[in-house]
């Protein structure tokens, strides 16, 4: 069954509002879904008929195989996958597993993260079925608390493999105890080392072409909207709540030196020196609600103009969003634009396949996420039609420079009126979510098109940096054809400005 997927943007100027055909670059598939955790959606029987598959964890294998984890505790291996979905094969490789959340293939094994360790999945006879539950690593607390969740793993560039510990949330969340709301590596005697502090609900993890890992947070207390952070050793990401655990032995950081509670995120980073940005800002609403999930696209061009970037998971208003990241002066920042909404349950987790197809899982939980179904997977192709948008944006000394995924109609595209710009920050604070504050518009004085069409250098007055920057760009319209922008918004986190070009 294909899902039609139909964004609605509204453009300036225009009272009515345009709506684009999604599908006319993505074609969305249902492997299988279900409306409630005991039935499928559809009517009769068909394979995968009975499995709950609240898609946790993803991993393309060979053959045209995927294992999936799910919540209540199984892997399965889906064969046929890029075929007929009628055909599709499942088998149980694992059960008796804690909600695993997360799911990577290290050479022929599995591994993933349950409540209470890392776990590595082996099939010693080959029939298919995994023999061997090894514990990977372990070693931190672990109770009956709602929120005791742990996330991946994730291995990075020099092999290391990373996981992400929920805080526990409510009277008995005991996050005095470690390493809750840690970021942890796995070491090679199943324990894990403590690397970096200030978590919330870090339920996406992910890395990048140059093999450094990040992970999403989603919003709550002191978390004022979903991010986007680059884990590594002896950093902080702003929430105080697990901080206690840094009095302990084998922590990297020190307890924090002084308190912030309200003041604006420029004003926090200069008082507490572990302290970092996140390399993205999610404004809330905008940009979703519950950001999860993390990939990698690595088809080149097989899924469209966006090798190298990230997808991210949204799990309240069922979406995919996707990143673009750049390194000034060492430190990652980056743009975040819409790409895919109406999936219809939570998306958790995605992966690429080597075909060049996205696969989404999804699982609602019990939590409130839009959408029809209560769990589920679907597949999601590129029909090879480019659509036309920003692709990157990056920050220069004076301004931003657009690279487009087609070229832009010059005449549209050189005027500054075809663009709007505004900057904001959020509160550091102990409260629920964070409004946007010390919102100005930022002056566009110079819009320079370059000959080839495919970038436009934006010259702009007011920059600041550790505030995000909002492009509308609704006003450009391509060259061939003179069409809209697919997506027309773009949220810049600008944490430095370069000094030259």
């Amino acid at each position: 069954m294909v899902v039609r997927l139909r964004i609605v943007w509204f453009l300036s100027g225009l009272l009515a509002a345009s709506v684009a055909s999604a599908e006319d670059y993505y074609v969305v598939e249902d492997i299988l879904l279900g409306t409630s955790m005991h039935s499928p959606r559809d009517a009769g029987w068909r394979p995968g008929q009975g499995i709950a598959l609240e898609a946790t964890g993803l991993a393309p294998l060979d053959g045209g195989r995927l294992a999936v984890a799910i919540r209540k505790g199984e892997v399965w291996i889906l064969e046929g996958i890029e075929g007929d979905v009628e055909k599709i094969t499942y088998k149980r490789f694992a059960s008796g597993l804690d909600e695993p959340l997360g799911l990577m293939r290290r050479g022929d094994h599995l591994l993933l993260s349950q409540r209470s360790e890392v776990t590595e999945l082996v099939d010693t006879d080959g029939d298919g079925v995994a023999d061997q539950y090894l514990t990977a690593g372990k070693g931190w607390h672990v109770s009956g608390n709602y929120h005791g969740y742990a996330y991946g793993p994730v291995e990075d560039g020099e092999g290391r493999l990373w996981a992400t510990l929920n805080l526990g949330m409510g009277a008995k969340a005991n996050n005095d105890l470690p390493w809750r709301g840690w970021g942890v590596c796995l070491k090679g005697d199943g324990t894990v080392e403590p690397m970096c502090a200030g978590m919330r609900s870090p339920c996406g993890l992910g890395r990048n072409a140059a093999g450094d890992v990040f992970f999403t947070d989603q919003q709550g207390q002191w978390i004022p909207t979903n991010s986007l952070h680059h884990l590594r050793r002896g950093v902080y990401y702003g929430n105080p709540e697990g901080m206690k655990a840094a009095e302990f032995p084998g922590s990297p950081l020190r307890p924090l030196a002084a308190e912030v509670n309200g003041e604006p995120y420029p004003e926090a980073l200069e008082k507490l020196p572990q302290l970092v940005p996140p390399a993205v800002w999610f404004p809330y609403d905008k940009m979703g609600r519950s950001r999860t999930g993390i990939t990698l696209d690595t088809t080149e061009g097989k899924f469209g103009p966006y090798q190298n970037q990230l997808f991210v998971g949204e799990f309240t208003t069922n979406k995919i969003g996707r990143v673009f990241l750049e390194k000034i002066e060492g430190e990652y920042q980056g743009a975040c634009f819409p790409f895919l909404e109406g999936f219809p349950c939570a998306v958790m987790t995605m992966a690429f396949s080597e075909q060049g197809t996205q696969f989404a899982g999804m699982s609602n939980r019990g939590w409130s996420s839009l959408g029809s179904a209560a769990y589920g997977l679907q597949r999601i192709r590129w029909t090879g039609v480019v659509p036309f948008e920003v692709r990157e944006m990056r920050a220069r000394a004076d301004g931003f420079e657009l690279v487009f995924t087609l070229p832009v109609d010059r005449a549209s595209a050189s005027v500054v009126s075809a663009y709007q710009m505004t900057s904001y920050t959020y509160p550091l604070h102990a409260t629920y979510g964070g409004e946007e504050i010390q919102t100005e518009d930022v002056a566009i004085t110079r819009a320079e098109v370059s000959l080839d069409g495919l970038q436009v250098r934006l010259t702009c007055q007011g920059l600041r940096a550790y505030f995000v920057h909002e492009l509308n760009y609704g006003g450009v319209r391509s060259g061939e054809g003179g069409a809209r922008p697919w997506h027309d918004r773009v949220y810049y986190t600008l944490n430095r400005i370069p000094r030259s070009d």
